[in-house]
């Protein structure tokens, strides 16, 4: 990542709803920035005292450690580059995320919405089994993300109280009526129109040593790894989805390595003609799996799963499209509501922002 990738990584995380922020303790397992009390690493971005109080929410204190924590993981080993100004700016963004998140977790304290220690373990023992990794290996990657398995729990803990507390603000979200869905359809018509295109699932092996938990880092084991899944993918019996969750090295393998439905139109912009050109080409059958096919760094194994062969003007009656309205329509009311939720609780917390104020002052 060059200077200018890692300070948008940093400036542009998600504050589009409460929906993804819950998802900062959730989702991500050791790579969130959020939550968690100190850790054996007191090292802080730039220097400084990580104990020092970056801000408190109702007298509860955020860290420069737990700041400088979520700056290092946004900006992906490469916090060294930033200017003071962009350090700067990555710490109040980072900062903000937390404060919203302790704003949420406390509301969830006093709803009674904490979870139990058997909820956070089965939660921890769940993230550990879909890592895929030894238990060495997943506690390097704690530690490389400044975390310990007390902070990692604490992390867990965080986000499944949110999740609980969104999920009951939420819970009253009607189901959309008839009429509704078919309003949403004939105001959208460009949703409904499935192009010329194909869904694709892959088993993506990457050289590069990410620091990521990968199975290979170099180029040689790579070129190992490929050989390996290709001699097994060709057998007949082959369960290629169960095979991308075990080799591949990209966020699609917990999907069984589906990337969904591309149009041709995308598979030229993010494959290349020649390879949108082999895909769109009658000869090439559905459920044919490629070779390795370099792309961006690292090698693809490509599985055709589909091939749409014209665009398809779809109805309300074709299949899925209701549902899918359905859940747009529930999934959008989610998120206002939610949202909404969050910013009065913003309003009624006492936030004292002492990283803000050392900014002004400075």
């Amino acid at each position: 990542m060059d200077k200018l990738k890692g300070v948008k990584a940093i400036v542009q995380i998600n504050r589009k709803g409460i929906l993804n922020l819950a998802g900062i303790a959730v989702l991500a397992a050791f790579f969130t920035a959020c939550g968690g009390g100190p850790t054996g690493n007191n090292t802080t971005v730039g220097g400084g005292d990580p104990a020092e109080v970056a801000a408190t929410v109702n007298g509860k204190a955020i860290s420069m450690q737990e700041v400088d924590r979520g700056v290092k993981q946004q900006a992906q080993g490469q916090e060294s580059k930033l200017s003071q100004l962009e350090l700067a700016g990555a710490r109040l963004q980072v900062l903000q995320t937390l404060v919203e998140q302790e704003v949420m977790f406390q509301k969830a304290e006093k709803e009674n919405m904490v979870p139990s220690d058997e909820e956070i373990t089965g939660e921890v023992n769940k993230r550990k089994t879909a890592s895929g990794l030894s238990v060495e290996e997943f506690d390097k990657q704690l530690t490389q993300a400044g975390l310990d398995e007390k902070s990692f729990r604490e992390n867990i803990k965080k986000g499944l109280a949110i999740q609980k507390l969104i999920d009951k603000v939420t819970a009253r979200i009607e189901t959309p009526k008839d009429k509704e869905i078919t309003d949403f359809f004939n105001s959208n018509p460009e949703m409904f129109v499935k192009k010329r295109g194909v869904r694709l699932a892959a088993i993506v092996i990457d050289p590069s040593d990410s620091g990521q938990g990968d199975l290979t880092k170099n180029a040689t084991e790579a070129q190992q790894k490929v050989q390996e899944v290709l001699g097994k993918v060709s057998q007949p019996a082959s369960d290629f989805a169960a095979l991308a969750r075990e080799y591949s090295e990209d966020g699609s393998k917990m999907q069984g390595g589906d990337l969904g439905y591309i149009s041709e139109e995308s598979l030229k912009q993010n494959f290349g003609e020649q390879i949108a050109s082999a895909f769109m080409n009658s000869s090439f059958a559905v459920g044919k799996i490629t070779n390795a096919i370099p792309l961006n760094g690292k090698a693809y194994i490509f599985k055709l799963q589909e091939r749409i062969e014209k665009d398809e003007t779809l109805t309300l009656e074709s299949p899925d499209v209701r549902p899918q309205i359905q859940q747009n329509l529930v999934d959008s009311r989610k998120q206002l509501l939610a949202a909404s939720y969050q910013a009065m609780a913003m309003n009624e917390a006492k936030i004292v922002n002492n990283l803000a104020k050392k900014v002004v002052d400075n």
